[in-house]
């Protein structure tokens, strides 16, 4: 995503999840025990508990329904938010993403957040008007930073990214913050659980034509979409829709370079500055 990133818990967030947390003690359960009744992973209760995870709306209404919460949790659930910096469009799926264990993203507009360096990052968002205030700036930054994390987390989740030539041709920022986000993207193709190819800028057969988007697979093994576009997000959840997206990215990464040779095109580039 081009102007949003992973956050820290925010306030509301910390309090939904020490209001789990006492209804499930008041029950007298373990985070495993609710978790199996929940039908969710431990590591998704812990993460609620922990204000680091925003709680669907299926979330809620089991953990209503499990622990008696009197309509609390589904009240308190209507207020939750993260920390500035992250579009509002965009929380849910960051949520997702931080129990993630496969994450998938095809981009023809900008470097993946993930991927980007502070000085690329900066260029991006003052590119793109309105321009921010400076505290905007720097609150965008941080919360794309504390996203980066996502690439060395434990467990890991495994990365997939297939990114537009053209995208690193137009040099955003200039020679120099070009250079750098060279080497950095070369430094995270040595990731073990990071695959990076490169669509290349002559490629008749495109499967990705309708726009970037962004699959992802739960810790119960569903798997999530997401799609972006000008001030809008769209979460896909729908089974069939998903399906459509992997065939699609499958597809885009039978025609994208591979690994190695992206990683070779990445040094040509890099030797050409």
């Amino acid at each position: 995503m081009a102007n949003s990133g992973a956050v820290e818990p925010s306030d509301s967030l910390r309090v939904f999840g020490a209001a789990l947390k006492a209804f499930r003690e008041r029950a007298l359960l373990t985070q495993e025990q609710v978790a199996e009744r929940l039908g969710y992973s431990h590591a998704l209760v812990a993460s609620v508990e922990q204000g680091r995870r925003m709680p669907s709306a299926q979330f809620v209404e089991r953990a209503e329904e499990v622990l008696e919460t009197f309509g609390v949790l589904r009240a308190m659930s209507r207020h939750l938010g993260r920390q500035r910096g992250l579009a509002v469009w965009f929380r849910e799926w960051a949520g997702f993403e931080e129990t993630a264990v496969a994450l998938c993203t095809y981009e023809c507009r900008v470097v993946p957040g993930l991927l980007q360096t502070e000085a690329y990052t900066r260029a991006v968002m003052l590119n793109v008007p309105p321009p921010p205030t400076e505290e905007q700036l720097e609150q965008r930054i941080t919360a794309r930073k504390a996203r980066q994390e996502l690439l060395r987390r434990t467990p890991p989740i495994a990365f997939s990214f297939i990114v537009e030539e053209s995208v690193l041709l137009r040099h955003t920022g200039g020679e120099e913050v070009t250079r750098e986000l060279l080497d950095h993207l070369l430094a995270c193709t040595e990731l073990w659980n990071v695959e990076l190819q490169i669509m290349p800028l002559r490629q008749p057969y495109h499967a990705g034509t309708d726009g970037p988007m962004q699959l992802l697979e739960t810790p119960e093994r569903h798997w999530l979409g997401y799609a972006e576009g000008q001030k809008t997000g769209q979460l896909v959840m729908d089974r069939q829709a998903v399906s459509v997206m992997q065939m699609r990215y499958a597809k885009m990464r039978s025609q994208a370079l591979s690994p190695a040779d992206s990683a070779e095109l990445l040094q040509r580039m890099r030797g050409a500055l």
